[in-house]
C-alpha cells in the first residue's frame, strides 16, 4: 500500500495497483475489510502505468484526491470511490520523473495542496515540491515550485497533516547490504514559500533490526489526546516484502 488515511477506526489505504482498502480497527485488531478497484485512472490502457496511485488527500467533504506517477496526474474521486470527479496533468509536473513522481501529498487547512516529488532533483540533495492554492485537478490553481530537504540518502514516500497543522513527511531509504529504513520529519508550512528550501526537521527513524519494511503510507490520529502516528508499506508483491501496520505515539 502507498498511502494511508484514517481517523483511528476506520481507514482508507491505496494500492499502486489501481486498488483500495477500507478497514476498520477495534481495541488493536481489524474487525472489517472492503477492497476494490479505483472507478477511473489517467490513462487509457489499464496497465500498471495508467494506475501506479502513490499519494492521498481527503477533502472535508470526503472527496478522495490520489496522485498518480508515470502519468503525473492527480485525480479527484467521489467520497464513496464510486465516481471521478475531475482529472488534471499539472503541467508543473509534466518533466518528474515517471517512476518517482508524486510520491506524497497532503491537503492544508484551508483547501491548500502540497505535492512532494520522489525524485525530481532541484538542488544537490533538495526534492521538488509544488504548493497549490487549491484543487490540484483544476488548470486555474496554478503551483508554485519549493524545495524539500529531505535527511541525507532518503527520499519522501507520503505526508500527513499534524493536529498542530504542520505537515510530517515519511521518508524511505534502501540499501543492498542494510535494507529499509525510514524516517519522520516535520515542515512547517508557514516557511513554505516560491523558490524556499524547506529542510525536514527530524523526528525520528527506523532502521533494522526493528520491525521494518518499504514504509510508504502515514497517517496522524488524536486518541484521547493523544497523537497517534500510523505507517503503512508496500510490499511490491514480492516474498522478501512485507505489508505492515504500524502504530505510534508522537509524544
Amino acid at each position: 500500500y502507498s498511502a494511508l488515511h484514517g481517523d483511528g477506526r476506520d481507514f482508507l489505504t491505496i494500492a499502486d495497483t489501481g486498488q483500495y482498502l477500507h478497514f476498520t480497527m477495534e481495541r488493536g485488531q481489524i474487525v472489517r475489510t472492503r477492497f476494490g478497484n479505483l472507478p477511473g485512472f489517467p490513462g487509457p490502457t489499464g496497465s500498471k502505468r495508467d494506475r501506479d496511485a502513490e499519494s492521498m488527500a481527503i477533502g472535508p467533504e470526503g472527496d478522495v484526491w490520489v496522485g498518480y506517477e508515470y502519468r503525473n496526474a492527480v485525480i479527484r474521486y467521489s467520497a464513496d470511490l464510486s465516481t471521478v470527479l475531475s482529472t488534471g496533468w499539472p503541467p508543473a509536473m509534466a518533466n518528474w520523473a515517471r517512476n518517482s513522481g508524486a510520491e506524497a501529498m497532503v491537503r492544508l487547512d484551508g483547501g491548500r495542496f502540497v505535492i512532494f516529488a520522489e525524485g525530481k532533483m532541484i538542488a544537490p540533495g533538495v526534492k521538488a515540491a509544488l504548493m497549490f492554492p487549491g484543487d490540484p485537478t483544476q488548470s486555474r490553481n496554478r503551483p508554485f515550485q519549493f524545495g524539500y530537504r529531505p535527511p541525507k540518502d532518503y527520499v519522501p514516500s507520503d505526508a500527513t497533516l499534524l493536529p498542530d497543522g504542520r505537515i510530517i513527511v515519511l521518508n524511505r531509504r534502501f540499501g543492498l547490504l542494510d535494507g529499509f529504513s525510514a524516517a519522520l520529519t516535520i515542515v512547517d508550512p508557514a516557511k513554505i514559500a516560491p523558490g524556499a528550501t524547506v529542510p525536514g526537521e527530524m523526528l525520528g527513524g527506523f532502521a533494522p533490526p526493528l520491525n521494518i519494511d518499504n514504509m510508504e503510507g502515514i497517517t496522524a490520529t488524536l486518541e484521547g489526546g493523544r497523537t497517534m502516528l500510523w505507517l503503512i508499506s508496500d510490499d511490491n508483491q514480492v516474498p522478501i516484502e512485507r505489508t505492515l501496520l504500524l502504530k505510534f505515539q508522537l509524544d
